[in-house]
């Protein structure tokens, strides 16, 4: 996926993720592989795909809370892994994270007050009332009463306590949130307020997101471009739009048809057979091709490449990887 240089916020390439296996010192486990990635400015792009499909591995090197095996990630054309401790230290107020469990990610000893400070103190944002005045404007921006400042987490709601979350992570005037599943605790309802609740923010602050998720209901209502990820690797990106209209890859196809419809007697959901394979052992050639009913002889025994497909103006790349595209 490309976007014009002067418009890309993040940009990811060839990134790999490798872990250490204690157990097998000699064979690393790969979870993210030559990963390509563009989120522009006050853009969304969600990351999609099944559980141990690398989504989180990925969202974390962005984080720089994991280190890159190789590749890089750039923020506004500068690269993180080349950034002394101070740059990195001022690009770490740039890009904040919201993580799935906020009950987990918010200390149950602090107040949601002192959780709000604790940011711009560890940044030193301003003086003392200036930051005082920022939290009461960051629960407000997320549709909170700031009554509820000296509350602490167990006394909220699950709803409450995720835009608790988002309110910390807007605090420090960031321009790119990485979002890891910050939805899939919640019921529908509550879901649904967070994704117009994120949409009002994109609109009304410009903040960019990095949407990982493995619901397509949600990423539908959300997201202007999808990257669709199965075994470490990217195996579809492009416009939202496309890829729910036409998907190119198998993979998107069955998750598409695997996601439940908003009439499931007229179109039954269809689950996706089998399991995806182990990062330790990944299956040679096209990593999808032992669950794929479209595969071809080729399948098995080459990766296949990336292929560029019909591009609309002023529009991301439609890209997959796949051999049913090869000619």
């Amino acid at each position: 996926m490309t976007s014009r240089a002067s418009d890309t916020l993040l940009s990811v390439r060839d990134l790999t993720v490798d872990f250490c296996q204690p157990e097998s010192p000699g064979q690393p486990l790969t979870a993210v592989r030559s990963v390509d990635l563009d989120i522009p400015e006050a853009g969304i792009l969600a990351l999609v795909g099944e559980s141990g499909s690398g989504k989180t591995s990925l969202a974390h090197a962005v984080l720089q809370l994991i280190p890159a095996s190789s590749g890089t990630v750039s923020f506004r054309g500068k690269a993180l892994g080349g950034l002394d401790k101070k740059a990195l230290r001022e690009t770490r107020r740039r890009i904040q994270a919201v993580f799935q469990d906020p009950l987990a990610a918010l200390s149950p000893r602090r107040s949601i007050r002192q959780a709000l400070l604790e940011p711009l103190d560890h940044f030193r944002v301003g003086t003392p009332q200036e930051r005082k005045d920022k939290i009461v404007a960051a629960m407000e921006s997320v549709g909170l009463d700031p009554a509820l400042l000296d509350r602490y987490p167990h006394e909220l709601s699950g709803g409450q306590r995720q835009r608790v979350a988002l309110a910390r992570a807007l605090v420090t005037d960031p321009d790119l949130v990485v979002a890891d599943e910050p939805v899939s605790s919640l019921d529908v309802s509550m879901q649904s307020r967070i994704v117009e609740l994120i949409l009002e923010i994109r609109e009304r602050l410009g903040v960019a997101f990095l949407f990982v998720s493995h619901d397509l209901s949600v990423v539908r209502r959300l997201a202007d471009s999808i990257a669709v990820m199965y075994a470490g690797r990217i195996v579809e990106t492009g416009p939202a739009d496309k890829l729910f209209r036409d998907p190119a890859h198998p993979y998107t196809q069955a998750l598409l048809a695997a996601a439940p419809a908003a009439n499931p007697d007229s179109n039954p959901p269809t689950v996706l057979p089998g399991e995806p394979p182990s990062l330790l052992t990944p299956p040679s050639g096209c990593v999808f091709h032992k669950r794929c009913e479209k595969a071809l002889p080729d399948c098995a025994g080459t990766e296949p490449e990336q292929h560029v497909l019909n591009q609309e103006p002023h529009t991301p790349e439609h890209r997959v990887r796949c051999h049913l595209w090869k000619s």
